[in-house]
């Protein structure tokens, strides 16, 4: 198994932790590791050494040498060229959003399993929900800091002050990502609109927070009269594997108040909002029509230990099966992974991701003999 340093812009986390190198040494599965890439998340080489992990020089040997290389984010352009037939990749992969990496994938005949897709029986989404979870609590916080005027925000204190209404922060979605955001933002004495389709899981915050975060069921007219009203609008939708739904119009954003501040965490998989596009770390927000947007990709990188300890813990157990048995003995033992498999063989296996690239997708049960 190999582990390369994440090279996408802002990305800071890394795909293992010395805990998991150790619990794969002791399945006997050789973990490579490249020099340097876990310092960002405070993890150093000697940590990953003294687990077990072979440090090597550079990501080519990394690509070059492991049957199986796990990451964070999707293969960057410079990545690209390191990609194979018969190499099998497991990351986060939003196929949906990147099209261009899906079709370097297909052309290269990678197996390639996206942690997004891995979903249980019941619908749950056990690989994504940690950074889900991230993102959701930390767009509060994001949202603030735009709203202070020296970062061209409207100049509002979510919480308000004695005497002085609190700021509204309205919520699309709520999945992992927008109930935690609606949890920080509460805490932060904000005044909370949460909107979902789901009228059962609205009920369940309501009961969970007695009331205390405003629930509106989901509809055109709702959105378009909360988020004109917001200080702070949080896209927190999600459609496993397919690209966002745009929930807020160009009209929707440009009724918004001058300073007012979008925080689409829905923009790995294309963005709700429909004047979103991408941003970094380094250059995380842009104005349109006088509202700021921060539509950064990978919000918890901000955070990467954290999030790379999140991460691992959530990931391991498919890793090791992976490692030790293969994609079709992984798959034939964790029917959650059947979903994660995107690509195999130069042919897309996951129904969502193929209709979201106009492509037919064939049983990843038949590709694989699983």
């Amino acid at each position: 198994m190999g582990v390369p340093r994440e090279v996408k812009n802002g990305e800071h986390r890394v795909a293992i932790t010395p805990d998991g190198v150790r619990e794969l040494a002791a399945h006997d599965v050789p973990v490579l590791v490249e020099a340097g890439a876990g310092s960002d998340s405070a993890i150093h080489d000697d940590e990953l050494r003294s687990a077990g992990a072979e440090i090597v020089g550079g990501a080519e040997e990394v690509w070059e040498r492991a049957d199986l290389v796990v990451k964070v984010k999707e293969p960057q352009d410079e990545e690209i060229d390191l990609l194979r037939p018969g190499l099998t990749l497991f990351t986060y992969l939003h196929l949906a959003a990147y099209p261009d990496v899906a079709r370097a994938l297909l052309e290269r005949q990678v197996t390639a399993i996206g942690y997004e897709t891995v979903q249980t029986a019941d619908g749950r989404l056990p690989l994504l929900a940690p950074m889900s979870e991230i993102a959701g609590r930390m767009a509060p916080q994001v949202g603030a800091r735009f709203l202070e005027r020296d970062q061209g925000g409207r100049g509002v204190l979510l919480g308000g002050a004695p005497g002085v209404r609190p700021a509204r922060v309205v919520i699309l979605g709520a999945g992992n990502v927008g109930w935690n955001a609606a949890w920080i933002a509460t805490g932060m004495e904000a005044e909370v609109v949460l909107l979902d389709r789901n009228l059962d899981r609205l009920r369940w915050v309501d009961q969970i927070h007695r009331g205390r975060i405003m629930t509106l069921a989901s509809n055109r007219g709702t959105i378009e009269e909360a988020v004109g009203r917001a200080a702070l609008v949080i896209g927190a939708v999600l459609v496993p594997g397919g690209r966002a739904p745009v929930l807020v119009t160009e009209a929707m954003v440009e009724a918004m108040r001058p300073g007012s501040v979008i925080v689409d965490i829905a923009i790995d998989q294309g963005g709700c909002v429909a004047t979103s596009r991408e941003t970094t770390h380094a250059e995380p927000v842009f104005e349109h029509a006088g509202v700021l947007h921060y539509a950064v990709g990978n919000m918890p990188g901000a955070v990467p230990r954290t999030s790379t300890y999140a991460l691992t813990n959530a990931t391991l157990e498919y890793v090791v099966a992976l490692a030790t048995g293969g994609v079709a003995a992984a798959v034939a033992d964790h029917p959650d992974l059947a979903a994660g498999v995107n690509t195999v063989a130069g042919r897309v296996t996951n129904a969502a991701v193929a209709e979201a690239l106009s492509l037919s997708a064939v049983s990843v049960h038949e590709v694989l003999g699983a």
